[in-house]
């Protein structure tokens, strides 16, 4: 691994990416039913568990005072709910590990996702080989991005357009699943075909409980999205959509629980419901975690300026756009758009007339006056603002504002 960061802003932004990263191969572990996968998680838990020691530490020697030590408090909450989340990756993964078994049905429905990560390893002699990121253009081939590179015995996390791919290189990639065949093309790897779930002539308690499971995955990945986007842009409302997501979380295990419970009796071999109560435990406790980081601003808490500074540095962004008349996006499907291509954004939430849609789908049209919520490269900002009608400018402060294109 590479060396560690020094300054407490670096750590958090990589903290950040560290967790998010964690939890998409952990799902994409399960997804692929990939043991390899599963153990890089675990890998990336040591990696975390430096962090989070160095940030600790620094937290305690820069607290001199009693202002400072509030301050760093809510630091530390943040840190211990990124610690958390990467814990419940790690649970995630061990349905792999341990081989807990989760139904065929539910790693069907997963693959129809309109995000999904993906692993692939780069051929010599393939079209990646001996190239820099930039000059494959991934986002435009195949709808995805690169998360993560292992090389060797290393992990490669900080990634730009000048990183070089070799040959064995293993790409950890997420994006649009309709983009994994090219993806594979160009690495010259081994056609894959997804899982498809078999027809059945009814709709059973399993059934109703993989589905929620799956809604559950969607809930949960889209409360910690507005969790980081409600630290960087300070936004109570956001925290409160948070909070009511985790309630939502809590009443769809509930009702998942019992339906694994009746399942039991139906025949069913019961290690693969073991499998769906340990995922669901997880993105349970995912939830949670979102809502511990906002409850520093639900109740109105004093937050230490790194935090808004650490995680809007980040390797993805937290972006928030209206939608102007005339623009692009007016009157078009996220489908349409294919802002996860090019930008590279994806869609946590939209905001019309006070009320939010989580991780809307293709289909969801966009109005005049709709706000999007919205994680990507910060370079891709300029372009996706454009695309919503504005300009993106900097102030005298250095700080991005919006004006009319």
């Amino acid at each position: 691994m590479e060396d560690r960061p020094r300054t407490l802003r670096a750590m958090l932004a990589e903290a950040k990416d560290t967790s998010e990263l964690m939890v998409d191969l952990a799902y994409a572990s399960v997804y692929f039913n990939d043991p390899d996968m599963a153990e890089e998680v675990e890998e990336l838990e040591g990696h975390m568990s430096d962090l989070v020691h160095d940030m600790r530490a620094v937290c305690v020697l820069a607290a001199r005072s009693a202002r400072e030590a509030e301050g760093m408090s809510s630091v530390l909450q943040v840190v211990s709910a990124i610690e958390r989340m990467g814990n419940d990756a790690v649970d995630i993964a061990h349905i792999v590990t341990k081989k807990l078994g989760i139904p065929h049905q539910l790693v069907a429905d997963l693959s129809d996702a309109e995000e999904v990560s993906h692993r692939v390893l780069v051929s010599e002699g393939s079209h990646m080989a001996h190239r820099p990121l930039s000059a494959l253009e991934l986002t435009v081939q195949a709808g995805m991005s690169v998360m993560a590179i292992h090389r060797g015995r290393n992990w490669i996390t900080d990634i730009d357009g000048d990183t070089v791919l070799v040959p064995d290189d293993v790409l950890f990639l997420r994006g649009s699943p309709e983009g994994i065949t090219r993806l594979r093309e160009l690495a010259a790897a081994p056609v894959w075909e997804p899982p498809r779930a078999e027809d059945g002539p009814a709709v059973t308690d399993l059934d109703r409980a993989v589905d929620v499971l799956v809604e559950m995955k969607n809930l949960s990945e889209a409360a910690v999205g507005l969790a980081y986007s409600a630290l960087v842009l300070a936004d109570r409302g956001l925290a409160a959509e948070v909070c009511h997501l985790e309630d939502r979380l809590d009443e769809m295990k509930e009702n998942l629980e019992l339906w694994v419970l009746r399942s039991a009796g139906d025949n069913i071999d019961p290690a693969a419901l073991r499998g769906l109560l340990h995922l669901a435990e997880a993105a349970e406790d995912l939830g949670d975690q979102a809502q511990a980081m906002v409850w520093l601003i639900e109740k109105e808490e004093e937050l230490h300026p790194i935090l808004g500074i650490a995680l809007g540095e980040a390797d993805e962004v937290v972006v928030r756009y209206p939608i102007a008349a005339g623009s692009a996006a007016e009157e078009s499907t996220l489908s349409d758009l294919q802002w996860n291509v090019e930008p590279g954004f994806t869609v946590l939430a939209i905001r019309r007339g006070g009320r939010y849609v989580y991780r809307p789908r293709g289909k969801n049209r966009l109005l005049v006056g709709d706000e999007i919520i919205a994680s990507g490269p910060d370079e891709g900002c300029p372009m996706l603002a454009r695309m919503c009608g504005w300009n993106l400018v900097v102030d005298e402060d250095g700080d991005n504002q919006l004006e009319p294109a």
